[in-house]
């Protein structure tokens, strides 16, 4: 059964361009309820812890300093089917290959570069949202 919650990051290339509002009003009219937001900026650390399944891969240390370079928006979704649903609505990580209309169509600028991230399964969204967020920090 698919769960009812999703993580997504609006990363740092997104929130340069101001695309924080334009990229909530997607998700919103999507059917996606915000159950916890934060606003912040990752270290160089903690973009490597979260991203460690990557630790080793040619991209990894761009990534790290990619995601470290700006402020991120941290957000819980939910709704349900969330991950595939979410996974959906941002298109391939790819933004030249995302379908029309998709929030990486719409904001990517590359394949490194594309404006959020998104869950890719329902035990990586709760790894994912319990490295952002304590239990009282969601509603």
């Amino acid at each position: 059964m698919a769960g009812k919650q999703t993580f997504t990051m609006i990363k740092p290339d997104a929130v340069g361009k101001n695309a924080i509002g334009p990229i909530l009003k997607i998700i919103n009219e999507a059917g996606f309820v915000v159950k916890a937001m934060k606003y912040t900026q990752l270290t160089k650390a903690k973009a490597g812890a979260f991203y460690t399944v990557h630790n080793g891969k040619p991209f990894y240390e761009g990534l790290v300093e990619f995601m470290s370079s700006g402020p991120i928006v941290a957000i819980i979704l939910e709704k349900e089917n969330a991950v595939e649903d979410f996974r959906e609505l941002i298109g391939a990580t790819n933004p030249e290959n995302a379908a029309p209309g998709t929030i990486r169509n719409l904001f990517a600028t590359n394949v490194q570069m594309n404006a959020v991230h998104g869950s890719d399964s329902d035990e990586n969204a709760i790894i994912e949202s319990d490295f952002f967020f304590s239990k009282t920090e969601r509603f």
